[in-house]
């Protein structure tokens, strides 16, 4: 099994790269912000999964070790195949992902090509519990942290920046939160809920 690659890119394409590898173009499937990261021959370093069926032999992979949790979480809920598990980390990043299951939103969830109210129920009830084992609320809260050092008075907006939200839509939902509430992380709560109506 493949878990890591590195070396130059020779190509970037819609959602793949082509990396090499000891002489050998390995074509690797990637989340929309994986492949916006890297030009080519830029030096890439992807944490990949192998993914093997009767017809087909994939790689798909990832800056970090969390986004490739997060994948394989995915892939263990039924009808949430690899191209599934990849457009959500594309649309929502894992961060985003986590705060949706976390918050039990399924809404953020069915914006995702591919998933609809059933799947987006299943994911969030088989993996309510799975996600704290990777420790992703807590990154969703340490950004969040960051966020409120980097700079105090936009500390919420930071924060949804972080979850991957553009900057005019995270401050609407920022300025529409503080009047609802004076907690920080309770603002937040409420700005993730708006943000995915």
């Amino acid at each position: 099994m493949i878990a890591r690659l590195s070396g130059p890119v020779l190509e970037t394409a819609d959602g793949r790269l082509v990396v090499e590898c000891g002489g050998v173009g390995y074509e690797v499937n990637v989340p929309a912000s994986v492949a916006l990261a890297f030009r080519e021959g830029d030096l890439a370093l992807l944490w990949v999964r192998q993914v093997v069926r009767e017809d087909d032999v994939a790689l798909y992979g990832f800056l970090d070790a969390d986004q490739r949790r997060v994948f394989d979480l995915l892939r263990e809920v039924k009808g949430c195949g690899p191209k599934t598990s990849l457009g959500v980390l594309s649309d929502l990043g894992a961060d985003g992902a986590a705060a949706a299951i976390v918050t039990q939103d399924a809404r953020a969830l069915t914006r995702v090509s591919g998933i609809g109210p059933r799947l987006a129920e299943r994911i969030l009830l088989e993996l309510k519990d799975k996600i704290g084992e990777v420790d992703l609320e807590r990154r969703v809260r340490a950004a969040t942290r960051v966020a409120v050092v980097a700079v105090p008075e936009d500390e919420l907006v930071d924060a949804l920046l972080a979850l991957g939200y553009r900057r005019p839509e995270a401050e609407a939902a920022a300025a529409s939160a503080r009047d609802a509430h004076s907690e920080v992380e309770d603002q937040l709560r409420a700005a993730l809920r708006s943000l995915r109506r």
